[in-house]
């Protein structure tokens, strides 16, 4: 999860001049609609009988272009003339009262009978290109209120690369979204954004910034809070991964653990406060904590910060604890930087950490692999893997976009069983915790995308060509787990199977916890 500017409402390069379509008498709107201007085809209605205009026609298009003589609206011209060709006498009209007449014609061979046209003035054709019949076709096959279809056919015309139909459905999507209205419609809104910056090519900076003001670390650390406890994504990744390990390192005197993503180090009070009550008193315990400048400024400073806290609580508990930091990015760490001594049980952690590495698809270097090589290479007894159950690393635009909507969804109407509408916060919370992963899922590509996600399927493969073997889960982890679900909403579900723990909400598997040695 990660942080998102304040406002979303940010100044961001505006959509072209729109003009308004309303079908069904008059009743719906399909609002922000871009038509390019043509050199070569060209409208102005003229009631002057000195302008004609010739009408062209091709399997679907219908298309007007500046000849000698009066305006032609008839649909029953003949195929036959060539663009820009003079036509037969009896395509044209001398009367210009006969106009609207003549645009009502035209409209029911473009559109049907059943439709009206809004406003037969000249301003309203001026300089533009005439609707082709097959996209207006498509645009009335569009189930109006269907938010969902709505969005996943603005992704489609954009993986067409079809911009006209991508910013008309995207001045309808805008009507339908809202932060403070059904999950659908919030997530739809983040959607937008992601759709907009896709559009203006401009996701990485607003994945960046999205050019709003950061909130205060503070501030950002309370929402963050406020995700952790209504919703039990982080807990049960932690918990599950803190079992691995506890059942890993049982009866070793001195312990290392290594955390690629470190953030507060919340994951390790759990298990600082169960090595305290092990048996035989508890190990020596050295953290080393991973960590980038997104989680820096999250926490309002440095790692030192991290290391103070879990030796307050290592102290209080009489857990001999040492703290090592790494400040880098989890791409640029090497076997220098971990700090492996001879003589410590090794545990090794990636807790929703691993699918921000960039593999062979973005890079050559192959992060996401050489990663876990290094880590193979230091022998650890385990290696705990959370991740986010979705398919959006390599997936093209729109199957991506299709499985961000899908699985988002499941996350937004999660949240709205503890967090009603109108409570203060959540807008906060979706927008700084969740919509700057989304928006950057929806418009960036390359390195500028870092959400990439991958089942746990292509996990379990690249586990094992580092040389990974499957360390399941212990029962007694899975009784926790279903302990701690007990204080949430029943629609939560869990599942266990070949030893990896899937966590989901309805039907819909969100988060998965393994282990490998």
């Amino acid at each position: 999860m990660s942080m998102q500017g304040e406002d979303f409402n940010c100044s961001r390069q505006n959509l072209h001049s729109v003009d308004h379509v309303y079908v069904d008498g008059g009743s719906q709107l399909i609002n922000s609609i871009a038509l390019q201007k043509s050199q070569e085809q060209y409208c102005t209605l003229e009631s002057s009988a000195t302008t004609g205009y010739t009408v062209q026609h091709s399997p679907s298009t219908q298309s007007l272009s500046p000849n000698s003589g009066s305006p032609v609206f008839q649909q029953d011209c003949q195929s036959d003339h060539t663009y820009g060709s003079p036509v037969s006498g009896s395509c044209i009209t001398e009367d210009p009262n006969d106009l609207k007449h003549k645009l009502r014609e035209l409209e029911n061979a473009m559109l049907g009978p059943d439709l009206d046209i809004i406003d037969c003035s000249e301003s309203s054709f001026q300089g533009h290109l005439p609707m082709e019949p097959e996209r207006l076709r498509q645009i009335i096959e569009i189930p109006r209120g269907d938010l969902k279809q709505v969005l996943i056919a603005c992704a489609r015309a954009m993986a067409d690369n079809d911009i006209f139909m991508a910013e008309l459905l995207m001045g309808e999507v805008k009507q339908m979204v809202s932060v403070s209205g059904e999950p659908l419609e919030r997530l739809g809104a983040y959607l937008y954004e992601g759709l907009v910056a896709r559009l203006s090519s401009s996701g990485s900076s607003i994945y960046k910034a999205l050019k709003c003001k950061e909130p205060a670390s503070a501030e950002l650390l309370s929402y963050m809070h406020i995700l952790y406890e209504v919703c039990p994504y982080f807990k049960f990744g932690y918990m599950s991964a803190n079992g691995a390990i506890a059942e890993a390192l049982k009866g070793e005197s001195r312990v290392h653990i290594i955390d690629f993503q470190i953030a507060m180090g919340t994951q390790w009070v759990t298990l600082i406060q169960a090595l305290a009550a092990r048996p035989g008193g508890p190990p020596h315990v050295r953290i080393t904590g991973i960590d980038d400048p997104v989680s820096e400024y999250a926490r309002g400073g440095g790692l030192h910060i991290v290391g103070q806290r879990l030796a307050r609580l290592a102290e209080t508990c009489r857990v001999p604890f040492e703290f090592r930091a790494a400040a880098l990015s989890g791409t640029e760490v090497e076997l220098e930087h971990l700090g492996v001594r001879p003589g410590e049980a090794l545990a090794v952690n990636f807790a929703y950490q691993l699918h921000h590495m960039p593999d062979e698809s973005v890079s050559t270097r192959n992060h996401r692999d050489r990663i876990l090589r290094m880590v193979k290479s230091l022998s650890p007894k385990v290696v705990t893997l959370v991740e986010q159950e979705s398919n959006t690393n390599t997936a093209p635009f729109l199957p991506r976009f299709i499985e961000t909507l899908d699985y988002y969804t499941a996350i937004f109407e999660s949240i709205d069983v503890k967090l009603p509408r109108d409570h203060k916060e959540r807008i906060n919370v979706e927008q700084h915790c969740l919509a700057r992963d989304i928006v950057n899922i929806i418009a960036c590509e390359g390195a500028e995308r870092v959400e990439r996600q991958e089942l746990l399927g292509k996990w379990r493969s690249r586990f094992t060509m580092a040389g990974f073997t499957p360390y399941p889960l212990s029962p007694l982890v899975n009784a926790t787990i279903k302990t701690l679900l007990e204080n949430y909403c029943e629609h939560y579900r869990l599942q266990e199977i070949d030893g990896a723990l899937y966590l989901g909400w309805k039907n819909r598997a969100l988060v998965v916890s393994c282990a490998w040695r």
